[in-house]
């Protein structure tokens, strides 16, 4: 191994190492992890200890990470998602975009900055962090909540605009010299790439995908959608767009698809390492020495900046008519500064916006409101009700809470699955549930890994989704932590176990009823987790039906009539499939 090659290992094992090491104090404190990658930069950087040597090589891991998460929020970004809430992306995102960049642009003048300047400071502590509150509201099971919703409304909007953001920064700085031609080209290389991306969503990378998926090739798949992503990021920098610009629009490729949660799935760890890098890269760039010798003023003005980003959040949310509780919470999960601020804030630097003082500054400002937000959220809700409960002796803001208070309900009702059933496994044992869940009117969910069935399921109009249900991403979408039963019937032993197992630990509660072959099977099913394990034959699907509908409080009567329905529909039917279709 050549002694630069050593050197890249060397610097990596270093970087991680130490990641490692603080990560573990910190866990032990109850402390977030983001603070450990942030301190880590800090002490191996060159303003602190200066312990690695390649730095370009973090770099380089940490734009792979904002890569891979502009690419996730591009499959997660739905349109139709969208639709249901477009009223608070656009009208509440853009008004704390815009009120944001006001009022910190007249502070920034105030306090002797050019006007250009001024507002493209403005621009930099407009962002939120998308990757810290997403991960915070996810692993919180609040994504589904009325305020998760809005603040994932405002940071879809955010991160819509990181776009237009940079491109309009050359402008701003005043380095171009026809204005009019270049926002004309910059529409035009815009609009050109949709429509190329469009073509390729609409008639070839469905053909693409369902080819490689059929081949059950779990290495096929992941190298497919990597392609995916980095040759659409490719194609935007060729024609002098960026990176991040086309993971997005590739996310957006694969978001209509119904492979989108097995792809999330698969990406996601990498997503996490890379990151890492990123958020390590942000502490390598603190001046140490600048910090403390300004640190007065870096706390003064980052209060400051706090405040004025919670008023705004929650007053915006306020103006479209959400409960106080859900603007209070709003504010409290948007206040920091955002990672896509310090992709811009690079925009800004090498067009002459930015100078040395004020980077460090925004910097520090930048670590510190994104170092306390995990605290702040996880104390937000007790706030939040202290607040609200002092306002609950006025007659109006009563009535009208409670008025929001039951439309918010009613749209969750819509939005998000609770207390159903998931089917994992759509073989004989999974058609015949779904089947006689449909009759008896249970809300339910399925889980499909083979593509042929899969398709066969979406076609018969089935709620099915495609995935690999070892991933607990996948059994996330698939709402696990607030279902009352999960049914594993997949045809795979020991996929089936491993299920369980990880059911179990995201549900407590839950009713879990696994099929299993041979009686030896049981008492390790019950071990994993499992309240019920029946041994796999036909009668298994008549069994684990039976026992669902008593957990649903059916009358014997009533399992008896639909088991009936289903012998006399369906039993011949299911007779004449192969053996190996038994999943």
């Amino acid at each position: 191994m050549h002694g630069n090659e050593m050197m890249i290992l060397e610097d990596i094992v270093i970087v991680l190492g130490l990641s490692v090491l603080i990560i573990l104090l910190f866990q032990r404190f109850r402390l977030p992890s983001l603070l450990a990658f942030l301190i880590s930069g800090i002490i191996i950087g060159p303003f602190g200890l200066s312990l690695i040597e390649a730095s370009q090589v973090v770099q380089y891991f940490s734009e792979t990470g904002i890569i891979l998460l502009l690419f996730i929020i591009g499959i997660e970004f739905s349109l139709k998602d969208l639709g249901k809430v477009k009223g608070t992306v656009f009208g509440a995102g853009s008004l704390q975009i815009l009120v944001t960049i006001g009022i910190i642009a007249v502070l920034a003048h105030f306090m002797n900055l050019p006007w250009r300047e001024s507002v493209f400071v403005g621009f930099i502590f407009s962002m939120s962090s998308t990757a810290i509150v997403l991960k915070i509201l996810q692993e919180r099971g609040e994504i589904n909540t009325s305020y998760g919703r809005v603040v994932l409304a405002v940071l879809i909007f955010q991160d819509l605009m990181i776009v237009p953001l940079m491109l309009v920064t050359p402008l701003l700085a005043g380095n171009t010299v026809n204005v009019i031609k270049e926002v004309f080209i910059l529409l035009a290389k815009v609009t050109g790439l949709i429509g190329i991306l469009f073509l390729l969503a609409r008639f070839i990378l469905p053909k693409i995908l369902r080819l490689v998926v059929r081949t059950r090739s779990r290495e096929l798949f992941l190298l497919t959608i990597t392609v995916i992503c980095f040759g659409t990021a490719w194609l935007t920098s060729t024609i002098g767009l960026s990176l991040a610009l086309g993971a997005f629009f590739a996310g957006l490729l694969l978001s209509e698809t119904p492979y989108r949660h097995q792809t999330v799935a698969l990406v996601l760890p990498f997503r996490e390492i890379f990151l890492s890098f990123f958020f390590i890269s942000i502490g390598m760039l603190l001046d140490v020495r600048f910090f403390m010798e300004h640190l007065a003023m870096i706390l003064i003005l980052g209060i400051v900046i706090i405040l004025i980003k919670f008023l705004i959040v929650t007053t915006a949310v306020l103006i479209f008519k959400y409960t106080l509780k859900t603007a209070l919470l709003s504010g409290f999960a948007l206040f920091q500064v955002g990672e896509f601020a310090f992709i811009l804030s690079a925009t800004g630097l090498s067009n002459g916006l930015l100078s040395v003082n004020i980077y460090q500054y925004f910097l520090a400002i930048s670590i510190i409101s994104m170092g306390i937000t995990p605290i702040v959220m996880h104390f937000s809700g007790r706030i939040s009700d202290t607040i609200v409960r002092s306002y609950l002796k006025k007659p109006v803001r009563t009535r009208l809470d409670t008025f929001i208070h039951a439309r918010e309900q009613a749209f969750e009702q819509f939005d998000s699955l609770s207390d159903h059933l998931v089917i994992i496994g759509y073989g004989i044992s999974g058609k015949t549930l779904a089947f006689a869940a449909k009759k008896a009117r249970i809300r339910y969910i399925i889980l499909e890994h083979d593509p042929i069935v899969f398709e066969k399921g979406q076609k018969a109009g089935q709620p099915i989704v495609f995935g690999d249900g070892t991933s607990e991403e996948i059994l996330r979408h698939l709402h696990v932590p607030t279902a009352r039963i999960i049914v594993v019937a997949t045809g795979d032993p020991n996929n089936t176990f491993t299920i369980v197992e990880k059911v179990r630990r995201m549900n407590a509660s839950a009713y879990i009823i696994a099929k299993a072959k041979g009686m030896s099977a049981i008492e390790k099913g019950i071990i994993k987790g499992a309240n019920e394990v029946i041994p796999s034959d036909f009668q298994t699907s008549l069994e684990i039906f039976a026992l669902v509908l008593r957990q649903y409080m059916k009358p014997e009567d009533e399992i008896s009539d639909f088991i009936d329905q289903i012998r006399a529909g369906h039993y011949e039917i299911f007779r004449k499939k192969n053996h190996t279709d038994l999943s």
